[in-house]
């Protein structure tokens, strides 16, 4: 009768929740480590200790030596030195000096005890006793071995003798004192070793125990009943009765009951599963724009929709228990079937567009997407096919890639043409400006009538090449065969050579240059040549767009890793609507208003394929009175 308390007490343990059964079983196993860790770190450290004073022992030993070795060395070293006068028997006196100071602060930082420390002290006095008898006696040799200062070195010789002897005699009281300690320290350490052996032994006996208390607790709790649980579970989903468990209120008690009731509530719903996958079955059947239909695992037909049948042209009785690759083509029936339906297993779906043939032979570019019809236990129950009509759709692909393709070539053609005519006009037009400039050196001898038509002559030759280079210019950008030498750039010397360049444009234009220096230095990475051709053309139009206002100015500035140049004016600006088709080629904004300018259209274009060529950025800023154009190029690291 002993064991029946045992399973009030068993249930009392099933009712406690699951958080605080993983507490306790988890807390079980790591309270006891966690103690047994403890203790073997303080019996380590113990350990550690005990063998750290041997560590000492042994070098208090070693150094002790090491002191009566170099003095004695170093006291036979000025003897030979009082007899010979030879500098080579200092060499052992001068090592002593260099490592006794160092060997003795080690020997003072490890000695602990207080009789070995007494005995310190005193060997402390014998050797800086023994260092000034040395000093001593190196300071009185000298070139005269008899008389009084002999007399000396011959004292000096004896005494220090005798402080050397008095030294072995302290050396060797520590020595065994530090045995005595050694031998002691090391009986402790053997101690702590078996102690620490014994509580390594002790702390895993008691993990192991309460590792199997742990586990016991885990099993009877949660283990053992959930294994039930899962019985239901599988039982359940066979639709088999349920096996009743017992009635416990923790949150495994609560699952078991309400996995009962999901039992009774599937088997309430089983039949509107079945009413409903009837109905989705009518809805299928009845779509005409896709072709909807299943195979079954080898990838034969096994159902067949209005849609399929509109598209493909077959009807249902003709097309069931086929299989699906006589939807392909010859060129592709033997493999693409076989690689759709191996996709479709592996990834769970496979999508695919291309032709497709019809029944009376004709062929439709058809988008196919096949998906893996698997159950709940994961097997394979065969396949869905979705199959839409995009011939429509194809068509007007091609229709727009012919289309992208003779853009492509059309900007290319023109592009070559605009190459070639420039070369072309370049030729005659130098020969033009050659012989205009020959009657412009004498002119004094025409008529004034025939000077001015000389001046007109190499003014509209200027202004042509000015196009013609323009036009090369813009051609090679957009041919990709600009070549652009990257260097770095100071902007100050760069803006100084572009106002003194342009400033009698501005001055003809009876406007103020203004010059704004940066306050700091700055360096751009791009092509010096290029940078200063698109500021010309900016100054350039300002000059030209503004000669009702009052000055023109160049400023630049740095703002994160770029450099920002800008040119502004206080002219009439830019209309609203007519911003958008700034940097346009050929496109004159306001020409009409501005017929008397002359202009290509061009400059501001071909500022911008430069500044994007060169990795920056160009816009245009209108201002309350005025417009500001600016660029930014790379700032050099």
């Amino acid at each position: 009768m002993a064991p029946a308390p045992a399973k009030p007490l068993l249930r009392f343990w099933s009712n406690r929740p699951l958080a605080l059964k993983g507490l306790v079983v988890v807390a079980l196993p790591l309270a006891i480590l966690l103690v047994a860790l403890i203790s073997l770190y303080l019996a380590s450290n113990a350990e550690k200790r005990a063998e750290d004073d041997v560590r000492r022992a042994f070098a208090i030993q070693r150094d002790t030596y090491q002191v009566h070795a170099l003095l004695a060395e170093a006291a036979a070293g000025v003897r030979g030195f009082a007899l010979t006068r030879e500098e080579r028997f200092l060499a052992p006196y001068r090592k002593a000096e260099a490592e006794i100071p160092v060997t003795m602060e080690r020997l003072d930082a490890a000695i602990r005890d207080p009789i070995v420390r007494r005995d310190f002290q005193n060997l402390s006095d014998l050797t800086a006793r023994k260092r000034d008898g040395l000093r001593q006696i190196v300071a009185l040799t000298g070139p005269a071995r008899t008389g009084p200062g002999a007399a000396a070195l011959t004292d000096a010789l004896g005494s220090n003798k005798s402080v050397l002897d008095r030294m072995r005699e302290a050396i060797d009281a520590i020595q065994r004192r530090e045995a005595v300690l050694l031998e002691q320290r090391q009986k402790r350490v053997e101690l702590v070793r078996r102690q620490f052996l014994t509580l390594t032994a002790i702390s895993a006996l008691v993990g192991l125990l309460g590792s199997l208390a742990a586990v016991y607790l885990f099993s009877t709790g949660i283990v053992r009943r959930v294994r039930a649980l899962e019985d239901n579970a599988e039982s359940l989903a066979r639709g088999e009765p349920l096996t009743a468990l017992p009635e416990e209120t923790d949150e495994v008690g609560r699952l078991a009951e309400r996995l009962v009731r999901a039992s009774a509530l599937l088997r309430a719903r089983e039949q509107d599963l079945v009413e409903s996958e009837e109905r989705f079955r009518l809805v299928v059947e009845r779509v005409r724009d896709y072709g909807i239909f299943a195979l079954d695992p080898d990838g034969v037909v096994a159902s067949w929709n209005l849609g399929a049948e509109r598209i493909k042209g077959w009807s249902a009785k003709e097309i069931l228990g086929q299989h699906f690759s006589r939807f392909y083509p010859s060129e592709t029936r033997a493999f693409l079937p076989a690689h759709m339906l191996e996709r479709a297993r592996r990834e769970g779906s496979a999508e695919d567009e291309g032709w497709r043939v019809r029944k009376d032979g004709s062929r439709f570019w058809a988008n196919v997407v096949i998906t893996a019809l698997r159950d709940a236990t994961g097997t394979l129950r065969g396949f869905a096919k979705v199959t839409r009509d995009m011939t429509e759709r194809r068509a007007v692909e091609d229709a727009l890639r012919r289309a992208r393709e003779e853009a492509i070539a059309a900007s290319l053609a023109k592009s070559e043409f605009l190459s070639r005519t420039s070369h072309e006009l370049r030729t005659p037009m130098n020969a033009i400006l050659g012989f205009g400039q020959l009657l412009e050196i004498d002119a004094d001898e025409f008529p004034e009538r025939h000077k001015a038509a000389i001046t007109q002559i190499t003014k509209a030759g200027r202004h042509l090449l000015s196009l013609i280079n323009d036009l090369l210019d813009i051609s090679s950008i957009e041919a990709g065969s600009t070549e652009l030498q990257i260097e770095p750039v100071v902007i100050a010397d760069l803006l100084a050579e572009v106002h003194q360049l342009a400033a009698p444009l501005v001055a003809n234009a009876g406007l103020e240059f203004r010059l704004e220096q940066p306050a700091a230095a700055m360096t751009a990475s791009a092509d010096r040549r290029r940078v200063v051709q698109v500021m010309l053309n900016l100054i350039a139009n300002a000059a030209k767009y503004a000669a009702s206002g009052n000055f023109v100015s160049l400023a630049c500035s740095a703002e994160h890793g770029w450099i920002r140049i800008q040119v502004e004016d206080d002219g009439p600006g830019i209309r609203p609507g007519e911003t958008s088709r700034l940097f346009t080629a050929f496109d004159r904004l306001g020409q009409q208003d501005r017929s008397r300018i002359e202009g290509t259209g061009l400059g501001l274009a071909l500022s911008k394929s430069l500044v994007e060529s060169m990795g920056g950025k160009i816009g245009y800023q209108a201002l309350p009175r005025g417009s500001r154009f600016w660029f930014t190029l790379p700032a050099k690291s």
